[in-house]
């Protein structure tokens, strides 16, 4: 039992279980519309969970029937007409900060688990998320085009990260709705699974981040992101200095266990699951 606040407010709820903190957009009436405040919160979220030790692994859904419609179109855009250039700046500086900037780069791995409806906006947080897994019949759709707008934020780019140009130009020039199936076939996601599968495996695949050394799946997280921007050469410099700080860095002395059990003791066999951490063994 602890008497530790649990992040959140009116538009995001969280729920921790066993290592794994359940961040649910909140606005189930709005289909989870993503407003301002939402962004606001979202940002104190995910900076109390960083350092939050009941926090192993991040899974970022909706409340309701929605994982999210996109962003709430009255707070964005009628609502940010009336306003100075600064105050607008700072409310797309707000929504940025949490949906790309924070989660991309996030200290914690991330799965988005999307259980509805995911449209417009919404697509950058799911593809800025590490792994993503999705209800087969949960609906997605870059409808902008039928709004008189183009894809907003940067859904564009994020798309382009994941989705090969004809099939991204495809949606984005149609506006057509594609189901979790069809969002598996274009890399939107990992898995697309039967609703009443989908928190179990999303569970599931959470427990198996969490029981990674969380040092290690870090760095090596981060050095993927990282090195998908560099090219061969700069990666190959960047890879190599980023092994040797990972070793250095790891409290858990990782490498050092791992090759200890596979060459001396001969009790680890990497690809049969990982090596046998010390808190494990003083369990």
């Amino acid at each position: 039992m602890t008497d530790k606040a649990i992040p959140g407010g009116d538009t995001v709820k969280v729920e921790f279980e066993d290592g794994i903190a359940w961040v649910h957009l909140n606005r189930p009436e709005k289909r989870n519309a993503m407003s301002v405040g939402l962004a606001r919160e979202m940002n104190a979220v995910f900076d109390a969970l960083e350092v939050d030790d009941r926090a192993g692994c991040i899974v970022l859904t909706g409340s309701g029937e929605a994982f999210s419609s996109g962003m709430d179109l009255k707070d964005f855009f009628r609502a940010t007409d009336g306003i100075s250039d600064v105050e607008r700046h700072r409310a797309y500086r707000e929504t940025r900060a949490w949906q790309w900037r924070t989660l991309m780069y996030y200290a914690k791995p991330t799965i988005a688990m999307v259980n509805g409806w995911c449209f417009g906006g919404a697509f950058t947080p799911l593809i800025c998320c590490d792994l993503a897994i999705a209800d087969e019949d949960a609906v997605f759709g870059l409808s902008e085009i039928n709004w008189g707008i183009i894809p907003g934020g940067v859904v564009s780019k994020a798309i382009s990260t994941l989705m090969g140009d004809r099939e991204a130009l495809y949606y984005v020039m149609t506006g057509e709705k594609f189901d979790g199936r069809r969002a598996k076939e274009l890399g939107l996601v990992n898995e697309a699974v039967p609703k009443d599968r989908l928190k179990a495996r999303t569970r599931e695949l959470a427990k198996i981040l969490i029981d990674k050394n969380p040092t290690v799946l870090r760095q090596a997280r981060m050095a993927y992101k990282y090195a998908r921007e560099m090219n061969w050469e700069q990666a190959a410099e960047y890879l190599t200095a980023k092994g040797d700080q990972t070793t250095f860095v790891d409290r858990e002395k990782g490498r050092e266990q791992g090759l200890t059990q596979f060459l001396d003791e001969k009790t680890f066999k990497p690809g049969h699951g990982h090596y046998k951490r010390e808190e494990e063994q003083d369990g």
